[in-house]
């Protein structure tokens, strides 16, 4: 079969690179799913409320390795379409080693820092021991959790997709069962839920780990291992971090935004936070999935802008949008039609259920128009145009979305700051349309 690069059909090239990596996202989702669930059996909304409140802390962790991931994925593609497989290698080789220092530094430094952090997240005294058990494995496994979530992106610019989207769904299933194991059987609550989620890292970086040691011995040069290839230099470091950082402050911005709903939504008590907890699980659904489409099509618009190829490049946007918002409007009609059905996989009582239904009804709105936002941020950061790409992130995770959340809890409470998210998303798909069309 010829490379993904050289694919001629472009629909063909986009399902080659999109449904591993929406496959890998699924994976992911139904693991947070299954997370959510089994905690759910404690019949406890503070423990539910705790794990809510620790994503934010989770993501911050994967965000630091997408400097390196997905910086090293933008420069990487570039360079492969400008056949530069020697620069391409040295710069994953660099990414590799920068994500494990870093995961060692969080590691120290969160368990340091574990019971400010547990506060600034949003624990209050019901769900502060829950909060600091779910974190300190968290940081614990914090080295594995970078390294997994680097790997995948960069896996993917070197062209080893399949090995990629297995890494991902080996840690994810890993990570359900030990679920089980914890939470069910041995009644760990949040902790088995953090002990788990850091074991099923570990088992996915030492798979990707091993691919890399049997593509070095087969002589690719684009997986180099050894430290003696480890040779940063300025341009490269600049170039990857450049990229990078607009990349990781998606996540990091997005988890800011979450702390700051957290606090409002916590004003309305435990039981409002775990409704919204359920509901933004489950419409996590559609939004994972269009990040993988966007993620898993990067690489090919990068090499094609390496190659110079833009005609190509403005198609394989064009069909990405297309379906990304395609998939996105069946999200929405699915939660608007069968929002309290889905809600009471997880729930039990009556009240929390109709809150939960309600509130996922609201959030699937923006479905639809997450196919243009995220394919937009994609694109400026596969063609290495870091300052756009940041212009979308602060927009929608700080600029619009943190005084949004404040405005409409003023004029209607918690409704309000539920529908933060699709009003600003609104408005930001046609600022995502403005920009796209100027830079063409």
């Amino acid at each position: 079969m010829a490379s993904v690069y050289e694919e001629k059909r472009i629909s063909k090239a986009i399902m080659r690179v999109g449904l591993p990596a929406m496959l890998g996202q699924l994976t992911t989702l139904i693991y947070n799913i299954a997370d959510t669930f089994f905690v759910s059996l404690t019949k406890e909304p503070a423990t539910i409320a705790a794990v809510t409140l620790c994503a934010p802390i989770l993501l911050i962790i994967m965000s630091i390795a997408c400097i390196f991931g997905m910086g090293g994925s933008s420069v990487i593609a570039r360079l492969l379409g400008e056949e530069k497989k020697k620069k391409a290698g040295n710069t994953m080789n660099f990414c590799v080693y920068a994500m494990a220092l870093s995961g060692a530094v969080t590691l120290v430094l969160g368990l340091i820092f574990l019971q400010p952090l547990a506060k600034l997240s949003g624990a209050d005294a019901d769900n502060m021991t829950y909060t600091c058990d779910y974190l300190k494995w968290i940081f614990a496994g914090a080295p594995f959790i970078m390294l997994s979530n680097g790997f995948v992106h960069l896996f993917r610019s070197a062209g080893l997709i399949r090995e990629g989207t297995i890494g991902l769904i080996l840690g994810n299933v890993i990570n359900m069962a030990l679920d089980y194991i914890f939470i069910a059987v041995f009644k760990w609550g949040t902790a088995g839920a953090a002990l788990a989620t850091s074991l099923g890292f570990v088992c996915a970086t030492v798979y990707y780990l091993a691919c890399m040691i049997r593509e070095e011995r087969r002589g690719n040069q684009l997986v180099p291992l050894n430290p003696k290839r480890f040779s940063p230099n300025a341009p490269m470091v600049r170039s990857v971090v450049s990229i990078g950082i607009p990349g990781a402050l998606i996540t990091v911005l997005m988890s800011v935004s979450n702390i700051v709903l957290n606090n409002y939504i916590g004003i309305y008590g435990s039981d409002a936070v775990a409704s919204y907890g359920i509901a933004y699980k489950l419409d996590m659904i559609p939004i994972l999935l269009s990040v993988g489409l966007a993620q898993g099509v990067a690489p090919l618009v990068g090499y094609c802008y390496g190659r110079n190829e833009k005609k190509r490049m403005a198609d394989i946007v064009k069909y990405t949008v297309f379906y990304g918002v395609a998939m996105g409007a069946v999200f929405t009609a699915a939660f608007v039609l069968s929002g309290k059905l889905l809600a009471g996989i997880f729930l039990q009582d009556a009240a929390l259920i109709d809150q939960t239904g309600y509130f996922l009804k609201i959030l699937g709105l923006s479905a639809p128009m997450l196919g243009v936002i995220n394919m937009t941020t994609s694109y400026f950061q596969a063609l290495g145009k870091a300052v756009k790409s940041l212009t979308i992130t602060v927009l929608r995770n700080a600029a619009l979305f943190i005084p949004g959340v404040i405005l409409l809890n003023h004029f209607w409470k918690l409704n309000g700051v539920i529908a933060a998210q699709p009003a600003v998303e609104a408005v930001l798909t046609v600022v995502c349309i403005v920009m796209y069309v100027r830079d063409k």
